[in-house]
């Protein structure tokens, strides 16, 4: 396993389990020991997904040590607010059988996010959570907070895959020290993203598939991956890419797939702001 360091010293792994989709909480118990055994310590929820219980009791059965994990779970903005989102931790906490998280993130960038922020860094200085961070923050929004906190985040977990590489915020990210990472690497499918032509051409001279080459295109650009799957075998073929290095020609070539747009909502856009907040 290959490890980033976050600002704050602590140590994430590069490739996780994300669990989002896998709303019932046996599914996704099983779902996150089959990661587990498979090699992950990377278990990415959220409050909205419904799924802490079945990765909390996941946690509790894998016979691994909890500080060999790395668990990362999201305030969601129906919690936003001080007062509530520290209630909502304390809540996640116990659905995930933790004394605490190793990231924590704001889901969205709606509702009172400061407040949520202000909960969150609590939660950081009395030891329930290790790191702090953000989801779905454009740069613009990414920089207003960062110049009005006391604990900088520790990461911004966006929409990034081949189709929307995101080097404007990446780019932004490093400037200020947070860590990118990615959710969706595989796009959910779209755009017939597992027999795209250029993967599949560039998995075949490694023996890999289109969704390793994706993973490790964007693992070697300093981003980090939570690839999510209900089946052992592609659990498994997720993480088996550290074997292989792609060269300058393979990362230009996949750097021509970026549309530079968003297959699923734009932030900035009214319409989805209206869903996302109930108007």
């Amino acid at each position: 396993m290959e490890y980033v360091t976050l600002n704050n010293g602590v140590k994430m792994p590069a490739l996780g389990f994300g669990v989002y989709q896998i709303p019932d909480d046996a599914e996704c118990e099983k779902c996150v020991l089959d990661a587990i055994e498979v090699g992950y310590r990377s278990i990415d929820t959220a409050q909205i997904y419904q799924n802490e219980r079945g990765v909390g009791a996941a946690i509790e059965k894998c016979g691994v040590a909890r500080n060999e994990l790395f668990i990362t779970t999201k305030v969601w903005l129906s919690n936003a607010g001080e007062a509530k989102a520290a209630r909502s931790i304390d809540e996640s906490l116990e659905k995930l059988r933790t004394d605490y998280v190793d990231l924590l993130l704001i889901h969205q960038p709606f509702n009172d996010y400061y407040g949520t922020y202000r909960a969150m860094e609590a939660a950081y200085r009395s030891g329930k959570v290790r790191a702090i961070g953000l989801s779905n923050f454009y740069p613009d929004r990414l920089i207003d907070l960062y110049a009005f906190c006391d604990v900088k985040p520790a990461v911004n977990q966006i929409e990034t895959h081949v189709f929307n590489q995101q080097k404007e915020a990446r780019n932004y990210a490093k400037k200020y020290g947070i860590q990118v990472e990615s959710w969706g690497p595989f796009a959910e499918g779209r755009n017939d993203f597992f027999s795209n032509e250029t993967l599949v051409s560039i998995g075949k001279k490694y023996d890999k598939t289109a969704a390793q080459v994706a993973l490790k295109f964007l693992i070697q650009g300093d981003v980090v991956v939570i690839p999510k799957s209900v089946h052992k075998e592609r659990i498994a073929e997720n993480f088996d890419v550290f074997d292989f290095t792609l060269t300058e020609d393979d990362l230009h070539t996949i750097e021509e797939l970026d549309q530079k747009k968003t297959l699923f909502s734009f932030h900035h856009d009214p319409a989805v702001t209206e869903r996302f907040v109930g108007a």
